[in-house]
């Protein structure tokens, strides 16, 4: 990926239009509510989203709709803001 395809933050620019993202969540992020709050605010942003315990103890959520969404979805995520505490968040876009 060219680095004009890329953020301020390294991360990739989703453009304009919908766009899908699969994103896995470290941390304590399990039994906290975390879950709900993501679906939640995914719902808030206009999004598609699902977000699913996986048995290493991260959350693994997919999202889909418009890109700036996304990226407002992907910066709650890093925000801090989240129920546990979210100590690594690892973006593949779909």
């Amino acid at each position: 990926m060219a680095d004009d395809d890329r953020s301020h933050d390294g991360r990739p620019h989703h453009g304009r239009g919908e766009a899908a993202v699969r994103v896995v969540v470290h941390g304590q992020v399990q039994g906290v509510g975390f879950r709900w709050a993501t679906t939640r605010q995914g719902a808030a942003l206009g999004l598609a989203c699902d977000a699913q315990n996986l048995p290493d103890g991260t959350v693994l959520v997919t999202a889909r709709g418009e890109a700036s969404a996304l990226d407002g979805l992907l910066d709650w995520l890093r925000s801090g803001r989240t129920p546990g505490h979210v100590t690594r968040v690892d973006e593949d876009p779909v």
